[in-house]
């Protein structure tokens, strides 16, 4: 039997389960990548991976906003009985704060691009050029929203940290199915 897009009552479906794993992955290189082009002393190497940062940035505002709209539609499965009751109170709040950051970050890039006075196009992939956000442009907006994506940032991979740390105290301490619901999808049977 092969196994359903959507989720079910104990595990999660193909579509939650790839964009999880592909927004993560994203997430986390994001934040490398802009550590890296912060830090490299080439300015041409440095641009072009502002750009790429840039692109990948669209790309992961546009998949978390699809995943927030599919998580809409497709009730997450129940925890398993193991987890405690503050456990449960706590994880809705936690993956409300990790949503919350992953569309506030590209956001606030979005808005940092749109404020330089530098007015560099923004070229996702070198498709097309995406518009700037209607704010005005000046060097105070850029330091505003050059420091709000860098907080963002650091406090958003502290959160993807405590998100890995609990799915491996899960895996290895508690031994429940709160990780590997997230790696082998729901069936058809279920």
């Amino acid at each position: 039997m092969r196994s359903p897009i959507t989720n079910t009552a104990t595990r999660y479906g193909w579509a939650m389960i790839i964009l999880h794993w592909l927004i993560g992955i994203i997430f986390i290189g994001q934040f490398a990548l802009g550590f890296v082009m912060m830090r490299i002393e080439s300015q041409r190497t440095a641009f072009e991976l502002i750009q790429l940062h840039k692109s990948f940035g669209f790309l992961l505002l546009g998949l978390i906003i699809l995943r927030i709209a599919w998580r809409l539609g497709n009730r997450a499965p129940a925890l398993p009985p193991s987890v405690g009751t503050l456990e449960r109170k706590a994880a809705p709040l936690a993956h409300f704060a990790l949503y919350a950051f992953q569309v506030a970050l590209p956001l606030s890039g979005w808005a940092l691009v749109s404020v330089s006075t530098l007015e560099i196009p923004t070229m996702p992939f070198n498709l097309f050029v995406m518009p700037n956000l209607p704010l005005s442009e000046s060097d105070a907006a850029e330091s505003f929203w050059s420091a709000a994506h860098w907080y963002l940032a650091y406090a958003g991979i502290a959160l993807v940290a405590l998100h890995i740390a609990a799915a491996l105290r899960h895996h290895f301490l508690l031994r429940d199915t709160v990780l590997t619901r997230m790696i082998t999808p729901s069936s058809a049977r279920e």
